[in-house]
């Protein structure tokens, strides 16, 4: 239950983070910058910023992958139905003289512990992802904080 409980924290801060990085900067104009000269001075910082940091803000800001379903944690559901089976029909052949239906229920436990640690695994997966796009905005968005700086502009 503890586990859950942080990676549910985790995960919410991953999000809210992710929310407030995606924001750029706000730019105000500081030496009478016309509002040509604004649009003209944005688009040069975005380019600029793409080129030295090698983030480009529209495939950054789109929302991190979330993998679900069937095909995650296969792997796991299957080992853990093997391991479930071989400590099953050891359990089952020793307590009831019955290998065969121990090895049933240890190989259905194995799949739902299996299937368990698959699905924490994935959500910290998918909060590292998230983390890390949350991350690569914030990096981007200094970025062109500078360069407006640079033109004479108060970032906020």
């Amino acid at each position: 239950m503890k586990t859950s409980i942080r990676l549910l924290i985790v995960l919410l801060a991953a999000t809210t983070t992710a929310a407030i990085a995606q924001q750029p900067p706000v730019a105000y104009p500081s030496k009478g910058q016309s509002t040509s000269q604004q649009a003209t001075d944005k688009s040069a910082c975005v380019t600029w910023a793409q080129n030295e940091t090698g983030i480009n803000p529209a495939a950054a800001s789109q929302p991190a992958p979330q993998q679900t379903g069937p095909a995650v944690g296969g792997g796991q559901r299957a080992g853990g139905a093997l391991r479930g089976a071989a400590a099953g029909a050891v359990i089952g052949g020793v307590a009831n003289d019955n290998a065969g239906h121990g090895a049933a229920v240890g190989a259905t436990a194995g799949v739902l512990a299996g299937g368990a640690r698959a699905r924490q695994a994935q959500r910290a997966q998918n909060a590292a992802a998230t983390s890390q796009q949350s991350q690569s905005m914030q990096t981007f968005n200094h970025a062109y904080g500078v360069c407006m700086k640079g033109r004479g502009y108060t970032v906020d």
